[in-house]
């Protein structure tokens, strides 16, 4: 636990900055994170199969053009281009018949970098425009991630007792995910009220970040279940006392995409 706060800490120090100062800083080290979180999802799949080492950098160029996609928007309309994800599609899957061994590339194998690439990739893209569109409303989706994660397991280690979904994740309780979504609700929902729109209805806000917050906690069970899939504790072990970068982001990924499905009600 004391490794855990430290990182938290030190995680907190250097993040803070860039996030205010925005800009290439902030979209340069969004995604180097997006990166390293691509190259946590094909290190875990190497365990059990291993793809071409240019199978792999094709994947990493090809997430960077998809991160920086776009990635001065100012608006509140995002788009998503049907002819960017088509030519990804095929540029992963036509190499399948070229190398023709299953063993060494097959086409499952194709069908997961092509996801995960296009995943990771438009998943950082989302997060650098929200922060371009504004800094408050990324910092609600952050305040709701944080602070829901953070009292779910605090709730969790001193209450809980009934187990959420224990053949994904044991550890999680019913009573944290409650704990979690009260306290990540009421903090986010606190700082929308003060900084974003005072006038905002309780009505609209409050459900919708009860939502969000448990989306949230979808997200960090689905990426749970990747873990328990390949048999692995953690994505990485780049954050002493957390793990890799996913295990960081992943509930604000899935936030993010239900921020931007439901943006038009707030």
């Amino acid at each position: 636990m004391k490794t855990r706060i430290i990182s938290a800490i030190i995680m907190i120090v250097v993040l803070v900055p860039v996030l205010v100062m925005g800009g290439t800083v902030f979209k340069v080290v969004l995604t180097a994170l997006g990166l390293l979180a691509l190259y946590e999802m094909i290190h875990i799949k190497d365990k059990k199969n291993k793809v071409p080492i240019y199978m792999k950098i094709f994947a990493y160029l090809t997430y960077i053009f998809l991160c920086l996609n776009n990635a001065s928007f100012h608006t509140n309309y995002y788009t998503v281009s049907y002819q960017l994800i088509a030519l990804v599609i095929f540029l992963f899957l036509v190499p399948v018949i070229f190398i023709n061994d299953n063993d060494r590339y097959s086409f499952m194998d194709a069908i997961w970098l092509t996801g995960i690439t296009v995943f990771i990739g438009f998943a950082f893209n989302l997060l650098i425009l929200i922060r371009y569109y504004d800094i408050n409303y990324f910092l609600y989706l952050v305040f709701i991630t944080i602070f829901t994660d953070t009292f779910a397991l605090f709730t969790g280690y001193f209450i809980g007792k009934h187990k959420l979904c224990p053949k994904i994740s044991p550890k999680k309780t019913v009573e944290g995910a409650i704990g979690g979504t009260i306290m990540g609700t009421f903090v986010a929902v606190a700082f929308y009220l003060t900084v974003i729109n005072t006038s905002i209805s309780l009505y609209y806000i409050i459900p919708i970040t009860v939502l969000l917050s448990l989306v949230g906690q979808l997200g960090d069970l689905v990426f749970s279940s990747i873990k328990r899939y390949f048999d692995q504790k953690d994505f990485g072990n780049i954050i002493p006392g957390h793990g890799g970068v996913l295990d960081r982001v992943d509930s604000l990924i899935f936030v993010a995409l239900a921020f931007i499905i439901i943006i038009e009600l707030i």
